[in-house]
């Protein structure tokens, strides 16, 4: 996949590579060209964007995120919304001997 995304502060960020997917969510690992980073998404499903409820915990989701420091926890950088798509953008850690991501892989309900 290689798609781009605008957010609020007109942040481009392109998405190169799948990580994973569950029930609640997408994770890409990316690229911030305005800060030159890798990062990860986690991409809510569009499906979900206009449900309340599932609004609220994507946002609660977010707040304890922030609020942990752990070094198998990877940290938020914010939430955005582009492209009517709302997304968390997170610390890109690489799990041993995977090219995946530890705390942000979606889980279940």
């Amino acid at each position: 996949m290689n798609a781009h995304l605008a957010g609020a502060a007109e942040k481009a960020i392109i998405i190169p590579e799948k990580l994973g997917a569950g029930r609640r969510g997408e994770v890409f690992r990316a690229e911030d060209s305005t800060l030159k980073r890798h990062v990860a998404l986690k991409i809510l499903p569009a499906q979900f964007s206009a449900d309340p409820e599932r609004l609220a915990r994507f946002q609660r989701e977010a707040q304890v995120l922030a609020s942990l420091t752990h070094p198998n926890i990877a940290a938020i950088y914010g939430p955005e919304e582009a492209d009517g798509k709302r997304f968390l953008v997170l610390e890109l850690v690489s799990s041993a001997g995977s090219s995946g991501i530890s705390a942000a892989a979606p889980s279940g309900p």
